[in-house]
């Protein structure tokens, strides 16, 4: 029986960002509709895929509109900080808002939109192996009255996701629904569209309506990806996470060049990356977690999905 595992943050890329180029209009000013009456500038929906909203990182889900909820202050906590001035911030809460203007503009419970795009939305019959909590926890304990969201097994890894938040996580899949999905995914055109009109964002990143820039750097994916041949098509890696991961090269302070690739990462392990000019794709899937249990932090992380991804460099995949 193949493994099930919780994507995260994928749900960005191939739920979310695809239904809103497909239902809504990328440039009306939304600040009206989502609440945002005190907003000097327009609010749309090509910011939100962006990440160019100028909104936090992250705020916990109380079911408390958003709005509101941003004009009290927090304390200090990286999730929790303010979006850097004039540069794309990776938030969440960008993603919370379209899956509400979807539900809005299609009158359809977003979980029921992006299962008809073949993944699985929480809570699942399948459950994937549990990851320990991670920074979110202890954000939420900060900044909400709240208990942090119990957890089950049927439900997502991600505070906000378990707690009900729409948009940004929720949906979880195993490698042959994966396969499935990309494949529609790509033959539908959907990473062509979000793999453009990149915005400079934070620590040197771009990121298109949707997934983000890969740059050929030492130390960085795209410095693997890049040497993949034309023609590399569709591929799903499993990493059995059974060993402790190998260091990954150390990252280069210059990022270097644009690879040529596109790609998006998920808090609980899997990645995604795409390359427009022969519609490559690789997915990863694994669970955030080392042998003793413990969660994964990032370094460890990058070094895993490194690990994985290397052996793909210059052959085919069966």
């Amino acid at each position: 029986m193949s493994r099930f595992y919780d994507l995260a943050s994928l749900t960005k890329p191939l739920v979310t960002a695809p239904l809103a180029l497909a239902f809504l209009d990328l440039d009306a000013d939304r600040r009206w509709a989502l609440g945002f009456h005190d907003r000097e500038v327009p609010l749309t929906v090509r910011q939100l895929l962006s990440h160019g909203s100028g909104l936090p990182p992250w705020r916990p889900f109380t079911g408390e509109a958003l709005a509101a909820q941003l004009r009290r202050p927090v304390p200090g906590h990286p999730l929790l900080r303010h979006a850097t001035p004039g540069l794309a911030t990776y938030s969440d809460l960008n993603y919370r808002l379209l899956a509400e203007l979807l539900e809005s503009e299609t009158s359809l419970p977003f979980e029921k939109l992006g299962a008809a795009l073949g993944l699985s939305p929480a809570p699942w019959l399948s459950a994937p192996a549990e990851v320990p909590d991670g920074p979110d926890a202890l954000a939420w304990t900060l900044a909400a009255e709240s208990p942090v969201p119990a957890r089950a097994g049927s439900l997502p890894h991600d505070c906000n996701a378990r707690a009900g938040m729409r948009g940004h996580a929720g949906f979880g899949a195993s490698a042959p629904q994966l396969r499935a999905v990309l494949a529609r995914w790509v033959g539908s055109g959907w990473p062509d569209r979000m793999a453009t009109a990149t915005v400079e964002g934070e620590n040197g990143t771009r990121w298109g309506l949707g997934l983000q820039v890969a740059f050929a750097g030492g130390g960085r994916f795209g410095q693997l990806l890049s040497e993949i041949p034309p023609g590399f098509g569709l591929h799903v890696l499993e990493d059995p996470g059974l060993e402790a991961p190998v260091g990954a090269p150390v990252l280069d302070e210059d990022p270097g060049p644009p690879s040529g690739w596109w790609f998006h990462l998920g808090y609980t392990g899997p990645a995604l990356f795409y390359r427009p000019s022969d519609r490559s794709c690789i997915a990863m899937l694994m669970h955030r977690k080392g042998p003793d249990g413990a969660l994964l932090d990032a370094e460890a992380l990058r070094a895993r999905r490194w690990a994985l991804l290397a052996p793909s460099v210059g052959q085919s995949l069966e």
